[in-house]
């Protein structure tokens, strides 16, 4: 399985940058995966377009909530299943516009709480490192 993190707008704060490399560097082990950042929700739009046999999951305040054993199980079941790509989308400070919204239908939620954009990335990066340590058996995530 392939994963890609597509990001409407650039993460400016060096130190979320840092986080985010420094989880995508793990998950390596587990699973090939790439950030791309876009300019906007156009160019996201036509990203997807590009990539049709994708599993295209959108990080909506609105969506699917998960624990992170849920989360793990839910990802391992998309591997199992020989899902080739995931690409999770993350917002700007905008949100999303309704042409993104329609193209995506799986949404997900990390947090019932409001967090920047640049956090979400952060946490999502972290949780998906620690889904492959929690499917591998790793002792990470106690």
């Amino acid at each position: 399985m392939r994963m890609q993190l597509l990001m409407i707008g650039k993460t400016r704060r060096p130190e979320m940058r840092a986080i985010i490399d420094d989880y995508v560097n793990r998950i390596r082990r587990s699973c090939a995966i790439e950030i791309l950042e876009v300019r906007d929700a156009e160019a996201a739009l036509k990203k997807l377009e590009a990539n049709r046999a994708a599993t295209a999951i959108l990080l909506d305040a609105d969506g699917r909530s998960f624990d992170s054993n849920a989360f793990a199980k839910w990802l391992g079941e998309l591997r199992d299943r020989g899902t080739r790509q995931v690409i999770f989308i993350c917002g700007n400070a905008d949100g999303f516009p309704e042409s993104l919204r329609e193209r995506v239908s799986q949404r997900i939620s990390l947090s019932a709480m409001t967090l920047s954009h640049e956090l979400v990335r952060a946490v999502l990066a972290e949780q998906i490192y620690r889904a492959f340590a929690i499917l591998s058996g790793s002792p990470y995530p106690k």
